[in-house]
This record gives structure tokens, C-alpha cells and sequence, in this order.
């Protein structure tokens, strides 16, 4: 053990297996060990895999390093052993994966009263799985722990074991597992065509057949997949009705880290592995945009349209990921950059606004917006973390948020797509808009009457936490600790490290920008956040506007509304009809 920790490049294997021992051993035990000392030992666990992810990050610098397990190394230039690489984009996201779970953890802690271990357990495997993914180096061991975490995830989401929580994981799973055979028919062809499966041996081959149309097929399979784990628009179907369901601490997780797994995923594949086709630099320049922005404008819209503020947070979340997208999609390392680093800062917000959700379930026994009308004053402090996280999604210039947001604009400039910085306004006014008005609502009684205010919650949306609602909030405010920390003094640092994660992601990339950058200007950059606060305001006012007036507003959009919300009709089969219409967009875009 001392000579692994000697070798950084084996730290990956080490927190990976620590964590897998760590939840046989809880399972073993599930009868015996007390729950107290599961929730310590879980916390400890997910802390230490966060801080040595951390420090690996740090300290391998400008040298990404190769794990051969079991010391098969590359014979003859094959490589027929299993790796784990050790490099900043990893080992960063593995890092930020574990403060995710510590913190849903320590949120979780009264939940599951009932359950023994069997929550810490699903959460160390979901939280090893997510780290052997961003720590893989080959295609299907990367899809093998992609299909872990999709079995812990699907656990996770009925684990009520109510009717609304498994038709949930149902959809979760079905959606998803289509997504992860597309994946291995992608792996399948790129192996048959490379005989390799290492992501550089792969990459070589792409290098030496460029225009392959059998490796340019395998790509457009997996990226299909990703985007689906990703939430992407026409392959997000299944997140708001798993987020709606699924326990407040498992939904943070799920918006926190787990759908930017999926883009994690695509900008490997992207930049890696299959960067030498240029048909794949096409399809990833135009495909991975037109879908982000799609995502960004869509999921904002259904967002503003919601009163579940669960499934409210679900679309705000696949608007944020898709704007995340633009960024990949970009073929720039100052983009790959702000798009990591606006992960990270959408994961804090987004895990805090959940865990805010899951107090006001628990405190408040409801999570409607409308039956919940003032019911939040005696927990105001939560309401005044909810409007501040709003106004940061909104776009206000301070935080991780901005500072992505600002790079990927620099990026966007810089190849002369100027409209790209108005979609990541407008997504933005309107996600941080709709999260006001419930702030606003629910937390400060505004809006008026409207004789739904007495609405009984049902069972299946009750959620039970053996704590007062000031233990509640002490992960929320720290995480908003971290985040301040971002915003603050590590703001800088974290704009080098994004840069230099992305660097590492495009070692096989032939069309990363590494010259200087022209930085957003300035002009208005509080315009997006007043436009929310406006957007708020009017619909918490909107019994004071004349109806001709707020007619003449909404008559344009009315079919367009209309139209989204019949397609989001928990249909199962009309999701797997729009996930094909999806995968044949994008093989179109690489085609032509």
C-alpha cells in the first residue's frame, strides 16, 4: 500500500477500490453495524476519496500518468491490459464528485432510518463507479463503469419503493439502457475497425483513417449515449421524471455530478479519442451546439413553466448541462475550460437548491409551489439561500457560474459566434426567474390567492427527516461555503486549473486553441439576473396586469408552450421515438 501511494499515478486504483471495499464491507455488516456508524464511516470514506483526488490533481501537474493494473503494459505496441490515467481533468472531477457526496450524505443523515445500509451502500458504488469512469482509459471498461453507476442510480431513484418512485426508475432505466447498448454497438464497431480498445491506440488508428465512416458511425453511437446520461435535448426525457421522485439527497447528486458525467464522456470521445476525423470535428463543432443550445432554450422554458419545484430544478438542470455543452461543442481549450468549470459551479448551486427542496418537503410536507404559498416563512434562511442561488443562475458576475459562462463566451467570440452569449442569457434569465418566483412564493408570500394555496401533498411526496430543520441546513450553507471560497480568493486558480484539465483532455486534439483569447465584454452584465427578477415580478404580479395586455404577451408563445408540454407526457415509447429522431440528427450533421 505504501509503495502505491508512493506512485501517483496509482492513486486512482486506491480510491476506486477503497470504495468498493468499503460498501461489501458495509453490505456484509448491514445487520450489525449501527447506523450511526455507517453514516460516519460513508462521510469518512467519500471525504478522502474527494481530498486524495484533490491532491492527486495538484500534484500531478503537467504529467498525466498511465496505471497498467497488474503490470500489463503495452507489448509490441498493443495494449491488452486495463489502465487507469491519472491526469487533472480526472482527478478534478473526481475531486468535485466526492465534496458532492459527502455533502448528500451528511443531508441524507434521518432519511433512511429504516433502510440499515443499504443507502450508504448504493452511495459508495455510485460515487466508485463515477471515479473508475473519469479515471478509465478504454472504451469498454469506461462503459463498465458507466453501467455501475446506471444500476446504482436506478436503485437510488425508487428507493422509496413507492408507485410514483419505481414508475420513475423505470423510466430512468429504460431510457438509459437503450442509451448504454447504443454505447457498446459504438464500442463494438470501433474495436472490430481499430482491434483496439485503449483510448490511444484508438486515437491512432483515427489518426492513420481520418475519414473511416465505420469509426465516425462508432462515434455518433457513443456520443448518443452520453447525451442521454447528459439529459440532452431530445434524449432528456427521463430526468424530470426521475428528479421528481427520487429522494432530495439523490436527486443533488443526480444534477450535481451525475448528468455531467455524460458530457464528461462526450468531451473525451470528442477530443481524445476520436479527434483526428474530421467529421467528427464537424459534427462536434455543429451537432454539440445546436443540441446545447436546444437544451438551454427548451429546458428553461419547461423550467418557467413548472410549480413542482423538484421537476422545476429537473429542467433548469438540463438547460444549465446544455449550456455546459456549447462550450465542448466549441473545439476550443478556453471553452473545454468554461465548460468545466461552469459544471462545477451549476453542480454547488444545483445541489443546494435540492437539498432545499428536500427541507421543504420535509419541514413543510409539500414540494408544490403553489400549496406552499408562505408556508416557508418560519424557515426563511432557506429561502434567502434559495433567492441568491436563483440570482447566481441568473448569471449575476460573480462565482464559478460567471466565470465559465465568461470563457466560453471569449471562446465563442473568438470563432466569430457572438449570439451564443444571448442564449446563455436568456437560459439563464429564465431558469434564475423561475426559482425567484417560487422564492418569492413560497418563502415571502408573494402572488396572489389562488385557492390551491390548501392542496394536501400526496403520499409518494413526502420525504421524513429525523432532524430539525437547522441540522438541515448546515450542508447547504456549506457547500454555499465552498462556493464563496470559488467565487473568492480560489477564483483565478480555478480558471488555470479548468484551462489546464482541458489541456489534458486535448492531447489528441488537433483543433484546440492555445493562443490568446479576447475576455466578454462587459457591457450589461447584470442585464440577465434583472431580466429574471423581472420575469419573477411579472409572474407573481401577473393578477394586477390586464388581461388584454398579458394576452397580447403570451399569445405568440402560447402553441409553443402547448406543444412542450404534451411532448412531456411520461409516455415511455414517444421517448424512445425522440431519442432515434436524436441519433439520426447527429449521424445526419456527420454525414453531411
Amino acid at each position: 500500500m505504501n509503495a502505491a501511494f508512493a506512485d501517483p499515478a496509482a492513486w486512482p486504483i486506491c480510491i476506486v477500490a477503497g470504495l468498493l471495499m468499503l460498501a461489501g464491507l458495509l453490505l456484509a455488516g448491514a445487520k450489525i453495524v449501527p447506523p450511526v456508524l455507517s453514516d460516519i464511516l460513508a462521510l469518512a470514506a467519500t471525504a478522502a476519496a474527494g481530498v486524495l483526488a484533490a491532491v492527486l490533481a495538484i500534484r500531478i501537474g503537467d504529467h498525466p500518468a498511465l496505471y497498467w493494473m497488474g503490470g500489463w503494459t503495452p507489448r509490441q505496441g498493443q495494449a491488452i491490459g486495463i489502465a487507469f490515467l491519472a491526469d487533472r481533468a480526472g482527478a478534478g472531477a473526481a475531486a468535485f464528485a466526492g465534496l458532492m457526496f459527502t455533502g448528500a450524505i451528511w443531508f441524507a443523515r434521518g432519511y433512511f432510518a429504516g433502510a440499515r445500509n443499504h443507502f450508504h451502500v448504493l452511495m459508495l458504488l455510485f460515487l466508485a463507479s463515477q471515479c473508475g469512469f473519469f479515471f478509465a482509459h478504454d472504451l469498454f471498461d469506461m462503459f463498465v463503469w458507466f453501467e455501475m453507476m446506471s444500476v446504482a442510480g436506478f436503485a437510488l431513484t425508487g428507493y422509496a419503493l413507492r408507485s410514483s418512485s419505481l414508475d420513475g426508475a423505470l423510466n430512468f432505466t429504460i431510457i438509459n439502457t437503450i442509451g448504454a447498448y447504443l454505447i457498446l454497438m459504438g464500442i463494438a464497431l470501433a474495436y472490430a475497425h481499430a482491434n483496439a480498445l485503449d483510448f490511444s491506440a484508438v486515437r491512432a488508428v483515427a489518426q492513420g483513417r481520418p475519414d473511416d465512416p465505420v469509426l465516425i458511425a462508432a462515434f455518433v453511437l457513443i456520443t448518443t449515449g452520453f447525451l442521454t446520461k447528459a439529459a440532452q435535448v431530445p434524449f432528456h426525457f427521463w430526468l424530470p421524471d426521475a428528479h421528481a421522485v427520487a429522494p432530495s439527497p439523490v436527486s443533488a447528486i443526480f444534477s450535481g455530478i451525475m448528468v455531467s458525467i455524460g458530457l464528461f464522456g462526450v468531451a473525451r470521445m470528442a477530443w481524445d479519442v476520436f479527434a483526428p476525423c474530421p467529421a467528427v470535428r464537424h459534427l462536434a463543432h455543429v451537432g454539440l451546439i445546436s443540441i446545447g443550445c436546444g437544451s438551454a432554450i427548451a429546458g428553461a422554458v419547461m423550467a418557467l413553466m413548472q410549480r413542482h419545484v423538484k421537476r422545476l430544478l429537473a429542467f433548469s438542470t438540463i438547460s444549465h448541462v446544455g449550456i455546459a455543452l456549447i462550450g465542448v461543442g466549441l473545439l476550443g481549450q478556453q471553452g473545454l475550460g468554461g465548460s468545466l468549470l461552469y459544471l462545477a459551479g451549476h453542480g454547488l448551486i444545483k445541489a443546494m437548491l435540492f437539498m432545499i427542496a428536500g427541507i421543504m418537503l420535509s419541514t413543510l410536507g409539500g414540494i408544490d409551489e403553489i400549496g406552499l404559498r408562505g408556508a416557508g416563512r418560519r424557515i426563511w434562511p432557506a429561502g434567502i439561500v434559495m433567492g441568491a442561488c436563483a440570482l447566481v443562475l441568473a448569471g449575476i458576475p460573480v462565482g464559478p457560474l460567471d466565470a465559465g459562462a465568461r470563457m466560453m463566451d471569449a471562446q465563442a467570440r473568438s470563432n466569430g459566434l457572438h449570439w451564443l452569449a444571448l442564449v446563455i442569457g436568456f437560459a439563464g434569465a429564465l431558469t434564475g426567474g423561475a426559482v425567484l418566483r417560487v422564492t418569492g412564493r413560497v418563502f415571502f408570500n408573494l402572488g396572489p390567492m389562488t385557492g390551491e394555496e390548501d392542496a394536501a401533498p400526496t403520499d409518494d411526496e413526502r420525504e421524513h427527516a429525523n432532524r430539525p430543520f437547522a441540522a438541515q441546513l448546515v450542508p447547504v450553507l456549506t457547500l454555499l461555503g465552498v462556493w464563496v471560497l470559488l467565487a473568492s480568493m480560489f477564483a483565478r486558480s480555478s480558471e488555470r486549473f479548468a484551462l489546464a484539465a482541458a489541456h489534458d483532455m486535448a492531447l489528441g486534439a488537433d483543433f484546440s486553441s492555445r493562443r490568446a483569447l479576447p475576455h466578454m465584454t462587459p457591457i450589461l452584465p447584470w442585464l440577465p439576473a434583472l431580466v429574471a427578477v423581472a420575469i419573477a415580478s411579472v409572474d407573481l404580479n401577473r393578477h394586477r396586469i390586464p388581461d388584454v395586455v398579458y394576452d397580447r404577451l403570451m399569445g405568440l408563445t402560447r402553441p409553443g408552450l402547448h406543444m412542450l408540454q404534451v411532448i412531456h407526457d411520461s409516455v415511455i415509447g414517444e421517448y424512445v421515438l425522440w431519442m432515434m429522431a436524436g441519433l439520426l440528427l447527429l449521424a445526419g450533421i456527420a454525414i453531411f
